[in-house]
């Protein structure tokens, strides 16, 4: 079976933008395959806005998330593998969805050129009372006020 998380990635990204509101992904930037900018990475994730506004050519694929952004006024490509994404969430209020953090694939899964073969997640659920937060696991707490992440039920 092919992966539900590009599926449940396009639908939360449609319903933040339903909403009007910012959608940002989190990714793990030490994933193999990965085509972004890491020097804006902090502790191994980074934080895109892909809002209509900040991107160029959006195509949320079932293996690969690619599109055109800026970074300090410079365009670049990016090409982020699906499975690398750790949660996508909007900006005005945190709300969105958390992954499991993703596990590096087997080294026999990558193919000549490195780029990861897409093997699917294994997703757990969440529980949460109502007006809890959750946080992808294993993520330290932050003490700089950035955006949590709540559960969409």
């Amino acid at each position: 079976m092919t992966s539900t998380k590009p599926y449940l990635i396009r639908a939360i990204h449609e319903w933040i933008l339903d909403n009007d509101m910012t959608p940002h992904l989190v990714v793990d930037v030490s994933y193999p395959g990965m085509r972004v900018p890491t020097e804006f990475a902090e502790d191994g994730r980074l934080v895109l806005n892909i809002s209509p506004s900040a991107t160029r050519n959006l195509l949320i694929g079932n293996e690969w998330i690619e599109f055109n952004a800026r970074f300090g006024g410079v365009a670049r490509d990016l090409l982020i593998p699906a499975e690398a994404v750790i949660g996508i969430f909007t900006r005005e209020n945190g709300q969105g969805m958390v992954f499991p953090e993703p596990d590096a694939p087997d080294e026999d899964l990558l193919l000549d050129d490195d780029l990861p073969v897409e093997s699917g997640p294994t997703l757990r659920p969440v529980e949460s009372g109502e007006g809890a937060r959750d946080e992808a696991p294993s993520r330290p707490a932050r003490s700089k006020g950035g955006p949590t992440l709540k559960v969409v039920k």
